[in-house]
Formats: structure tokens, sequence, C-alpha cells
């Protein structure tokens, strides 16, 4: 179980901090909660305790594991399938396992189909999506703004 303060990636809306833990009843069923403040967005979002390990939940990674992330958005893109709606669903997959590594190659991929002018409005807002989810964890391991956590991975890319 983690605590108040730690620092935690949600797959699918990113890293964060613990602001607390509550007791909420919805659907008529009381549950504890992690409120977890994401900065990139300044959002918060609640995570079910007893759900964390089914949706993938995690401590954010090392800042070795970040500079890994960020030679990966470096390197030459890798062969996606034509067809958008299968790229779509195998990139949907690669982000609900929160691997910081695929989840920098998709950014990587998609950002420079997106250059050619080759993604589905679908792939876009993944695309800004994921780039989020990268970028909030760059900023809560390397503690700089998300102006300079966006640069690195534009930089990069």
């Amino acid at each position: 179980m983690y605590q108040v303060g730690d620092r935690i990636l949600y797959p699918m809306h990113g890293a964060g901090i613990i602001r607390s833990i509550e007791k909420r009843e919805i659907l008529g069923s009381v549950k504890d909660y992690y409120i977890l403040h994401v900065p990139c967005g300044d959002m918060n979002v609640m995570i079910p305790v007893d759900n964390c390990d089914a949706i993938g939940v995690r401590p954010v990674v090392s800042k070795t594991e970040i500079d890994q992330a960020i030679e990966i958005l470096k390197q030459e893109s890798t062969k996606m399938t034509g067809n958008w709606n299968k790229r779509y669903r195998e990139n949907m997959e690669k982000i609900k396992t929160g691997n910081i590594e695929l989840v920098a190659g998709i950014v990587r991929n998609l950002t420079r189909v997106d250059r050619e002018n080759r993604l589905s409005a679908g792939e876009k807002k993944m695309l800004s999506n994921v780039r989020k989810i990268l970028q909030s964890e760059i900023m809560l391991v390397c503690d700089i703004e998300e102006d300079e956590a966006r640069a690195m991975i534009e930089d990069a890319i």
C-alpha cells in the first residue's frame, strides 16, 4: 500500500503525488481511494486502493530510467502497421502496461507520423495523452516544470 506523499504512475492518467487516502461511497460500496494529484494538467484522480495492481499503478521510475526513455525518443522509429485501427489498439495495450520504455516508443513513433500529417483523429488524441503521461513522470523524477519536460521530449525526438 502506498502512503501520502508517494510518487506513483497511474498508466492511463500519468504520474502524480498521493495527496490523501480517503474512504468514499460509490454506488453503495465504501472503499479506500488514493487521491492522486497529477501536476501535468493540474488534475486530481481517485484510484481505488484495492484495484491498483490490476490497473498497473506503480512507483515512478528512477532518473536512470528517465534517461533511457529519452534515449528511446532519439532512436529511429519502429515499424508500425499501416492500419490505424490496429495500431491504435496495439498502442493502447502498451500504454496500459505503464512501461516507460513502451510509452516513450509510442510518443516517438506517433510524433513522427503526426509530422507527416498521417494520424487519425483518435491517434492524435492518443498522442496528446501519452505525451502527457511521459511528461508527468519526467516532471516528477527530474523535479522540473511542465514546459521543461515538454522541451526535453521535443528535443530528443
